[in-house]
């Protein structure tokens, strides 16, 4: 036993090792100390995720028309400006259209101009067969004194019974003629309401007739111009699949435009990190693309109303036996400031790297007002204008003399409309 003790003693009796074991355990100590001080006052204030990609509107451009592709004025990598024409149809088939429903506009024009003057004439038929009326009576009245005055003298044989029925006849023709008259006036005021019932309360230019092949000149002056596909954002052409004389239906894909200017972050944070993640809590984001020399600047906008595994196409059906959790991520949505983006700017689906300071906990998890960022096209204002030019032009000029003239529409000599800004086509555009 003595011997066994020997080696402990040895080994506590040396001080260079004790030394180097209080030493080490003081490193560690130290070391502990010091990782959960950072914990505690730095990484506990931030949550940090790879899983971050940056997003963007990508709006495709699909024609609201069919037709042919006879000029292709843009193409993949380019840079348009909004109100730029991108695709152009053939627009024979338009104007085809176009010219069917202004002739079928100012045919309605004269028929409901005919409507009304045949209200004058129907009031003058109504007068006339009343006149017939008042003669047939007075007709009437003397044929019956007529009978009257021979019925009297018939008793003495003053009148012969030949002559008496020859004036029986007569008060018999005269009632006829009577309800003939009183007929035709009954017919000639029917025929005056009905055709008073077309026009009353409303104007040539108001008729439901004439608004209806109005609407009809309006929708082929619309496709004529809709031949003529343009920008409806500044942007940059990708993904374009049209070709020089494909047919393509409405709705059919063209190309896509994305605003680059537009872009945001989605980081998708797992379910345990979102705690603490509150709207308005600032964002530092790093992309591959530039390294970690190049920060930009964000701000929570929004936290996801579902995870992404409930909105995937095949959504996991964890009622099932064999069911193994699986911890889910959802989209936090990020803005970036503008200015550092046009500096330094990204693409639609690059990696980010997003770190968000959640030191301040006053923010809320879930948007409780609409969002400001609207966004809407231009484009269709001055289509519309247009084609009430045009039709105020056909209407105008099938209304007859003594009407003011109407100031014409633009010429449509091109079935595009003017860009709404100045933008030359792209260099290694197809036509």
């Amino acid at each position: 036993m003595t011997e066994a003790l020997a080696p402990n003693a040895a080994a506590a009796g040396n001080p260079k090792r004790k030394k180097a074991l209080t030493l080490l355990a003081s490193v560690v100590a130290i070391a502990g100390l010091g990782w959960g001080s950072y914990e505690w006052l730095v990484a506990s204030h931030y949550e940090s995720t790879d899983n971050a990609y940056v997003q963007g509107n990508v709006i495709q451009i699909t024609p609201q028309i069919g037709g042919t592709v006879m000029a292709i004025l843009a193409d993949d990598t380019d840079f348009v400006k909004a109100g730029q024409p991108l695709v152009k149809l053939d627009p024979a088939d338009a104007k085809v259209a176009l010219d069917q429903a202004e002739a079928n506009l100012a045919q309605t024009v004269r028929q409901v101009r005919t409507l009304y003057a045949n209200n004058g004439s129907l009031a003058a038929q109504v007068a006339l067969h009343q006149t017939d009326v008042i003669k047939a009576q007075s007709e009437v009245a003397r044929a019956n004194d007529d009978l009257n005055r021979r019925q009297s003298l018939a008793g003495n044989g003053a009148v012969s019974k030949e002559e008496l029925s020859h004036t029986q006849t007569q008060l018999a023709n005269a009632k006829s003629a009577l309800s003939a008259a009183q007929a035709g006036v009954l017919a000639a005021n029917e025929q005056l309401a009905a055709n008073q019932s077309q026009t009353e309360g409303t104007t040539v230019e108001q008729h439901p007739a004439v608004l209806a092949a109005a609407a009809k000149v309006r929708e082929a002056y619309l496709a004529t111009q809709r031949v003529a596909l343009t920008a409806p954002v500044d942007g940059y052409v990708a993904k374009r699949t049209v070709q020089l004389g494909q047919r393509v239906a409405a709705g059919t894909p063209m190309m896509s435009i994305i605003p680059l200017k537009q872009v945001w972050v989605d980081a998708n944070f797992k379910e345990v990190q979102l705690r603490k993640i509150r709207l308005g809590q600032p964002v530092k984001l790093t992309a591959d693309l530039y390294g970690k020399k190049v920060e930009y600047k964000g701000t929570v906008a929004g936290l996801g109303a579902g995870t992404g595994a409930a909105f995937s196409l095949l959504p996991a059906q964890n009622a099932t036996g064999n069911w193994i959790k699986v911890v889910q991520r959802v989209p936090v949505r990020v803005v970036l400031d503008a200015d550092e983006v046009a500096k330094n700017p990204l693409r639609v689906g690059l990696s980010m790297d997003a770190e968000v300071d959640v030191s301040q906990q006053d923010g809320k998890t879930l948007a409780d007002a609409p969002s400001t960022a609207a966004q809407s096209a231009q484009i269709l204002k001055p289509q519309d204008a247009g084609a009430d030019a045009e039709v105020r032009r056909v209407i105008s000029a099938n209304l007859g003399r003594g009407r003011a003239p109407v100031v014409a529409p633009p010429a449509r000599a091109s079935a595009a409309p003017a860009p709404t800004l100045a933008a030359a086509p792209a260099a290694n555009g197809l036509n």
